[in-house]
């Protein structure tokens, strides 16, 4: 990979990384308007949360009003809590005209913390004309970074397009063409072609791009194994063209470990073929097949640098997450995060990368790491603490994987030199 294409893939990385989740974007409405053929009455019975039909897309399982606050009522969501149970939540209605208009907001939460709700508001208003209903939802929140922003403009105007189909023919389709794996098979395809791009569409540009987008998937699925283990019933992976690849899964952490554990398991899934395949390799240098040997070195470099880069201790990377479970906040956190960091430095610099880039990737992932801390959704209620047993055991499979990959990265750059 030319240098300037791999200095310009850092760049982008790192400014897309900050913009979607750092940047102070600060407070934004979004908005969407549908014409819908159908009367006010029915649009109305599915937007307000007390309508006959509030349950049409099967989100919300059940309405209720609270006792003695008129303007409030309760919501049990089909999403599911830390305990296994759908959430529930307390909205305030306000300016609620009948087949007209409403404003509401979300003053409790069974899963998230209040603070999560604090800016978020919700306006409704119905225009009925000619038989049609004009249906305007705007909503209101702040932002941190423009990921979530992004998200909810599409996740509003995914629930229009339903809603509208929904009321004018009575059919209604769980799901969408995103999280299709046709669609995810799609965006990988796309990642593959950026980086082609970025790699002067060479052969070994188009290997290097596959490579990477396979070792992508393979971390991915190490988060995903680590979901179902701990008990979450849905899990399911999003590419992201160019920055990488999401695992989410079906229900909020319930414990320090749980967040650790599934953290960890990115790169620790990834650490299981790495020795086998410089193996392979050392047998194909052996035999006199040096273009196997090279391309098993490319392989194993590619899979152990990324998940390497994936344990650096920023807030929010796999490395930082594991680090904020295990260790006490404060010096002993601070300590540990300078260890890991410095043992990523010192196998950049013994697998032979320039000391200039050594430091300077230091110095970013630091401040990658300032611009990123305390950017998190907080649960309602603390995660089931951490025994020093768990404790012990998570440090130790940290160690072992951060020596794997380091290993990896240090043999590979040695036999591809």
């Amino acid at each position: 990979m030319p240098g300037w294409a791999a200095v310009a893939l850092i760049v982008v990385n790192l400014g897309l990384i900050f913009l979607l989740i750092a940047a102070p974007v600060g407070v934004r409405t979004i908005s969407r308007t549908v014409r819908i053929a159908a009367s006010a009455c029915r649009v109305w019975d599915a937007v307000h949360p007390l309508g006959n039909d509030a349950g049409w897309s099967g989100e919300i399982l059940a309405a209720d009003p609270v006792a003695d606050r008129p303007d409030r009522v309760q919501l049990v969501v089909d999403w599911e809590g830390r305990d296994g149970l759908p959430i529930r939540r307390i909205a305030e209605l306000t300016e609620v005209a009948r087949d007209r208009s409403f404003a509401m907001r979300i003053v409790e939460d069974s899963s998230l913390d209040t603070g999560f709700w604090e800016h978020f508001a919700e306006q409704v208003e119905l225009s009925p004309a000619d038989g049609h209903v004009r249906l305007t939802i705007r909503q209101t929140d702040s932002y941190r970074g423009a990921a979530f922003l992004v998200f909810r403009y599409f996740a509003l105007r995914r629930r229009m397009a339903k809603l509208k189909r929904w009321a004018e023919t009575g059919a209604y389709r769980r799901g969408g063409m995103f999280e299709h794996p046709l669609t995810q098979v799609a965006m990988a395809a796309a990642s593959v072609m950026i980086l082609w791009t970025l790699t002067g569409f060479t052969v070994g540009g188009l290997a290097f791009a596959v490579m990477l987008t396979a070792v992508v998937a393979l971390h991915e699925l190490g988060h995903m194994a680590a979901f179902r283990v701990t008990g979450h019933r849905r899990t399911r992976m999003i590419f992201i063209p160019l920055l990488g690849g999401i695992a989410i899964g079906g229900r909020p952490y319930d414990s320090h470990f749980e967040v650790a554990f599934v953290a960890l398991m990115g790169a620790g899934f990834s650490a299981f073929v790495v020795p086998p395949l410089m193996q392979v390799g050392a047998l194909a240098v052996a035999g006199g097949n040096v273009h196997g040997g090279n391309f098993m070195a490319a392989l194993v470099g590619c899979i152990a640098l990324f998940n390497l880069a994936n344990l650096v201790p920023v807030w929010k990377f796999d490395g930082g997450q594991v680090l904020r479970q295990i260790c006490p906040p404060g010096l002993p956190l601070a300590i540990s995060s300078f260890v890991l960091l410095g043992l990523f430095l010192a196998v950049g610099w013994l697998a032979g990368f320039p000391p200039a880039v050594v430091l300077t990737s230091g110095g970013v992932f630091a401040a990658l790491s300032l611009m990123t801390s305390g950017n998190s959704v907080k649960p309602r209620d603390a995660l089931t603490p951490i025994d020093m047993g768990g404790r012990l055991s998570l440090a130790a499979a940290l160690v072992a994987v951060t020596f794997i990959h380091g290993l990896g990265v240090i043999w590979a750059f040695s036999h591809l030199g």
